[in-house]
Parts: structure tokens; C-alpha cells; sequence
């Protein structure tokens, strides 16, 4: 009996040994596609030591890696990360963040999301033409920074990390394998990508990503290399219909420690070689005499040259230069969309190869004070551009490399328009004016006694007419006369250096008419100014234009600008007598629709006006509410009761 007992305890002894030895280990999961990881390395509590949990600051470091493990090569690769702990990045080692923005870069300010880009290597090839070599497939970013909150989470793990690119589908992001310091996920070509993409000329290599559209593009080419320097070609391209610069300025940042030695048709705004000659740029070139260098400077800042030195055999002569900045619509002038310069580049070890060129990164572009905003992505690598033969032959020249920047017009958290729009209309005395403080109110120190809170209120016609400092009896008067309510304090200004008035001119059974006035109460002058304003449904209806140029230009809009000759909005001029306001620059022109073969327009009822107006590109401010049809005249009456409000005002102004 004991024997048996023996012989059963072994043989279940074995059995067991034998299942358990013949489940195989758990294995991670397989990634043929491109696959993500992010892993915590370190975390700690660091001062100040805070009461408050939630605002107690502490440091991290992390490596988020991207790795090719499918067919495809990845080009330009960028990593979008989206934080969930306030997290505040100081470094990014191994990567450029995509919207140009210095460290330390605040997540919160975007939402909790970052998008990195690969710098120097922004490609990853695939692992069978490389034989797996991790250096040629993988990148890493080496990420330190501050999060918030207390006590620390276990591991500050972001929500989670994708590929910024449209052609890759990538799931939500689980824990690493027998880890919970990282995540990781694998993402995989989309069969059906939605593209943004545009084609050149010579669009047929598939070595370089297409070119892609944007609102403006920059691209870099390199028309001659050496073995220490390049000549590169800075061309700005206007690829929207209601884009525009005046006076651009261009910056980006040197990364390898290169420097401009000559530069035609554009110039620096500061000529300075002293952090060549204290840098490493003079102790490698020892015998350079860097007083004819243009600049050093690591972020420099250009700028076009003026009409007069086009034809200067030293500094112009460049093709697409020397307009003074000035970029325009292909709607107003398909010559006038593109700026462009030359410079030559040298470089620093170990890029002392002439196949070796890294473009410059982190650009922007910003134009004059009524332009819009723009960022910038970072350079990508596409097909050389074409040239025409200098000779006149009819033969192309191919750029040695090219890079394209994409920039799109944006609005920066918290930023005010720059313009507004206040709303009139024949069958009310009253103008709906510009908001309370459309683009943005000084800071209460610097700006006279009003409310900064308080809604505008209704105005006299002729209120317009004036700078706004000057309108406050004219406006109380009217208040009295209508019994309004008059706050006290009274709303502030608008603030705005240009503003539009729509008045709503006449309107009958087979059509109607607005009149638009600009008034700029800068005192700059707009040169080659435009206008565009979205009709919504009374788009279709639009007829005529009277003192102005004006274009359907689709999606709802018209786009108008001056005649020849009188496209120029001159500034805010001292008034004739010491005592009188300051008066704006002034055009105005009537508009003419119709409503046959249309839908019901309800003119008075705000089909009449417009559901967005742009100046100079600049999308400007709208009132919340139209003028009150009650009190309804027709326009003769209009008219007559606009004349017999200003003569009163004269009047009263005259006795005061």
C-alpha cells in the first residue's frame, strides 16, 4: 500500500511538471506596423513644497520611442502625445515640437496635446532594407518636465500617443507589456486616408512625401551644394484666397550651428558675426574673415527689400523680391503671391559633406498690424522644385533638395480681432455698433473710466464719423432723445484700427441694396486693400458693385477692393480747426442685389447682412444683434430723418 502511494504521488508530480513545462512563456504582442511606446523612467516631488495638492509641482522623465517594424518606410515622422497631468515640457532631446513653440512648451495651453518631429532623423527606413539595425528604424525622444498634483500618481502615463499622420490608423494605447510605467500601440496603414496633399510638376517621385496644401508655404531649396556651404532659395507662396502679408518678417532657428555669409533680395534685421568669431564657427574657420558675414544669429530675423532695390546688382536681382513685404491673392494679382531671396549657408562639423544638408527649423512668418496669423509646421522633405533655365532656354533646372514648411492662418488662445463691423439700416435712425471692446480693451491703468463689460449701445448715425472719445455727448444726447438706458460708466471703445459699417440701403420686392464703409483709424495708410464678406443665401443674388471691384469668389463670399487708382485707405488725419476730432481715412461704395429666381430673403430680418467680414485677411468682429425693424420708412423717409439727426447735432454741438 505504501508503494502505491509513492508510485501515485510521483506519477502526479511528473504530470504536473510535464503541464507546466509545456505552456509556452507569455510573449508581447506582435507589431508589423509602426509601434509607439512611452515609459515613465523617473519621477519625483520637487520644490516648492505646496499645500495645495493639486498645484504641487514635480519633475519626470520619459522616452517615448517610434520604431518601423512594418514594409513601409516612414517619412517625416511625428508623434502626437496628448498629456493629462498639466504637464509642462522643458526638453525634448531627439525632436522639434511641430508648432514651433519654445521650452518649455505649457501642454494646457493646447489642450493637453504636443506633436514632436524627428531632428536630425526625420525617416525611418524599414527593417528589412536596414537588416533590423535599430539606429536606422527607431527614433527616440528623450522628454523632461514638470506635472502637477499630489500625492504622484503612480506613473504620470500621458492619455494617450498616435502618429500625426493621416495615412496611419492607430489604436488607443494600452499598458506596455509587464509594465505599468508605459504604453505603447501599434499603428497601421489606413486603406482609405483622407490626403491634404498637392502635386507638382515633377510630382512622380515616390522618394519624398507629395507636397501638401496649406493656407502659405515656404519651401527651401538647395540650388548648389559644397562641401562646407549651400545656396538656398527662400520662396514664400500665398496659397490662400484670403491671405495676405505686408512688411513680412521671416525667422527660423539654426540647429547644426550654420550661419548666412551673403544673402540677395531680402536682408537681416540685425548684422552681427561677433557669435561666429566667440563660437565654435571661428575656431573652426581660423582664418575666415567674418566681417563680411551677414549674420550669426541663431534665430535671425529677415526681411524683404524695398521696390527701389530690385534692380541692385548687389542685394536684388532676385526673382519675386523687393516688394516691400507685400503678399497678395492670386484674386487681386497672380504676380504679386510670392516673395523670394537667396543665401549662402555654411555649415559646421560633422555636416561637412555636400550630400549632408539639414534644413533650418522652427519657422514663422508674421506681416503688419491688420495681417493674420499664422503658424508654421515644420520642414519636410519633398521633390526638388523646377526652375526655368535662366538663359531663356526652354529647359528646367532641378533644385538639389527641397523642403516644404506649410503655415496656415490660426487664431492664438485669447487673441482679439483687429477689426469690426457695426450694422445699420435704412428703416431705423439707430446703429448697432461695434462690440464693447471688439479688439481688446487696454489694461484698466492705461485706459479712461468705462466698462469694459457693459454691451454697446445704440448709436446716432453720425457717431461713426468720429473717434470714438468724441462720441460720448452725441451718444447721450441720442440716449435721451430714444430714452435709452445710459450705463454708468459708459461702455468702452471698440479699440479697433479699422471698422466697417453695412447699412442696409433699400429693399424691394425685386431686390435691395447695402452700402459698405470702411474707416481706418490708424495712422498708417492700407495700400492694395481688400474686403470679403460671406451673403450666406443672398450670395446668389448679387449684382453689381458701384465704387468698389467686386467678385464672386464662392463658398457664399464676395471679394472687393478699390478701382485702379483708388485702392488706397488712407490714415486718421488731424480735423481742419485745432478744437475739431481727428478724422479717418473714409471709402465707401453701394451694392446691388436681386431676388429673382431665389429663396425668400428676409432682407430686414438679417438676410441683408453679412455672416462674416474679412479685411486685409483679417476676419473681423460682428455685432451679436441687427438694427430693430420697428419704426419701419421707406428710404426717402430714411433719408429725410438721417439729414434732420445730423442737422440737430450741429446744432446742439455749436451751442455747446
Amino acid at each position: 500500500m505504501g508503494y502505491l502511494n509513492l508510485h501515485l504521488s510521483l506519477l502526479f508530480l511528473s504530470l504536473f511538471f510535464i503541464s507546466t513545462q509545456s505552456q509556452p512563456p507569455e510573449i508581447p504582442p506582435v507589431c508589423n506596423g509602426i509601434q509607439l511606446s512611452y515609459s515613465i523612467t523617473d519621477r519625483k516631488q520637487i520644490h516648492p513644497l505646496l499645500k495645495d495638492p493639486k498645484a504641487q509641482p514635480s519633475s519626470f522623465k520619459a522616452t517615448a520611442t517610434v520604431q518601423n517594424n512594418g514594409l513601409t518606410e516612414l517619412k517625416a515622422w511625428s508623434l502626437l502625445i496628448q498629456f493629462q497631468h498639466q504637464e509642462l515640457i522643458v526638453s525634448a532631446g531627439g525632436a522639434v515640437l511641430n508648432n514651433n513653440s519654445p521650452f518649455p512648451f505649457n501642454t494646457s495651453d493646447s489642450d493637453g496635446l504636443a506633436s514632436f518631429s524627428g531632428f536630425p532623423s526625420p525617416d525611418l527606413k524599414t527593417p528589412i532594407e536596414t537588416a533590423g539595425d535599430l539606429t536606422q528604424i527607431q527614433a527616440q525622444i528623450d522628454l523632461v518636465g514638470t506635472f502637477f498634483g499630489s500625492p504622484l500618481p503612480a506613473y504620470p502615463l500621458p492619455k494617450s500617443i498616435s502618429l500625426d499622420d493621416p495615412l496611419y490608423i492607430c489604436p488607443s494605447p494600452k499598458l506596455g507589456f509587464n509594465s505599468s510605467s508605459s504604453i505603447t500601440s501599434c499603428c497601421t496603414l489606413d486603406p482609405n486616408p483622407k490626403l491634404n496633399d498637392t502635386k507638382a510638376d515633377n510630382d512622380t517621385d515616390t522618394d519624398f512625401l507629395p507636397r501638401r496644401s496649406g493656407d502659405l508655404s515656404i519651401f527651401y531649396d538647395v540650388l548648389q551644394a559644397y562641401g562646407s556651404s549651400y545656396l538656398a532659395q527662400v520662396t514664400i507662396s500665398n496659397e490662400s484666397p484670403l491671405g495676405r502679408l505686408d512688411n513680412w518678417k521671416l525667422s527660423w532657428e539654426w540647429m547644426r550651428d550654420e550661419f548666412i555669409y551673403s544673402i540677395k533680395g531680402a536682408y537681416s534685421s540685425l548684422i552681427d558675426s561677433s557669435s561666429c568669431i566667440l563660437g565654435p564657427q571661428g575656431q573652426y574657420y581660423q582664418d575666415f574673415d567674418f566681417t563680411k558675414v551677414v549674420t550669426c544669429v541663431k534665430k535671425p530675423e529677415i526681411l524683404d527689400l524695398p521696390l527701389t532695390r530690385f534692380n541692385d546688382t548687389d542685394v536684388g536681382k532676385i526673382p519675386f523680391c523687393c516688394r516691400n513685404g507685400t503678399i497678395l491673392p492670386a484674386i487681386m494679382d497672380p504676380s504679386q503671391t510670392k516673395s523670394a531671396f537667396q543665401m549662402q549657408v555654411f555649415k559646421m562639423p560633422p555636416d561637412l559633406n555636400r550630400t549632408k544638408v539639414l534644413p533650418p527649423q522652427n519657422w514663422k512668418i508674421v506681416g503688419g498690424a491688420l495681417n493674420p496669423s499664422y503658424r508654421c509646421g515644420q520642414p519636410i522633405r519633398v521633390n526638388p522644385t523646377l526652375f526655368p533655365d535662366p538663359s531663356g532656354l526652354d529647359s528646367s533646372t532641378l533644385a538639389v533638395a527641397t523642403w516644404q514648411v506649410v503655415c496656415n492662418i490660426s487664431k492664438p488662445k485669447g487673441a482679439s480681432p483687429k477689426c469690426c463691423v457695426s450694422f445699420s439700416g435704412f428703416y431705423n435712425d439707430s446703429v448697432v455698433p461695434c462690440k464693447t471692446c471688439a479688439c481688446g480693451c487696454p489694461a484698466k491703468n492705461l485706459r479712461k473710466s468705462c466698462n469694459a463689460s457693459a454691451p454697446a449701445i445704440l448709436q446716432p448715425p453720425q457717431a461713426l464719423l468720429v473717434p470714438f472719445d468724441n462720441r460720448t455727448d452725441m451718444t447721450k444726447y441720442f440716449a435721451a432723445m430714444k430714452h435709452y438706458n445710459v450705463p454708468n460708466p459708459m461702455p468702452c471703445g471698440d479699440y479697433c484700427g479699422v471698422s466697417i459699417n453695412w447699412h442696409v440701403n433699400s429693399d424691394y420686392r425685386t431686390g435691395w441694396s447695402a452700402r459698405v464703409t470702411l474707416f481706418n483709424w490708424e495712422d498708417v495708410n492700407f495700400a492694395d486693400w481688400f474686403m470679403a464678406v460671406n451673403m450666406g443665401k443672398a450670395y446668389e443674388g448679387y449684382e453689381a458693385m458701384y465704387s468698389f471691384n467686386g467678385t464672386k469668389m464662392g463658398n457664399n463670399t464676395i471679394f472687393m477692393q478699390g478701382l485702379p487708382g483708388l485702392n488706397y485707405l488712407v490714415g486718421e488725419v488731424d480735423g481742419a480747426g485745432p478744437n475739431d476730432p481727428r478724422v479717418p481715412g473714409k471709402q465707401q461704395s453701394v451694392i446691388s442685389f436681386t431676388k429673382k429666381d431665389l429663396p425668400v430673403i428676409d432682407v430686414v430680418g438679417g438676410d441683408g447682412f453679412p455672416k462674416k467680414v474679412f479685411f486685409n485677411g483679417e476676419e473681423c468682429s460682428l455685432p451679436d444683434n441687427f438694427p430693430a425693424s420697428w419704426g419701419f420708412r421707406n428710404n426717402a423717409g430714411g433719408l429725410f430723418g438721417l439729414v434732420l439727426v445730423v442737422v440737430a447735432t450741429l446744432i446742439l454741438v455749436s451751442e455747446m
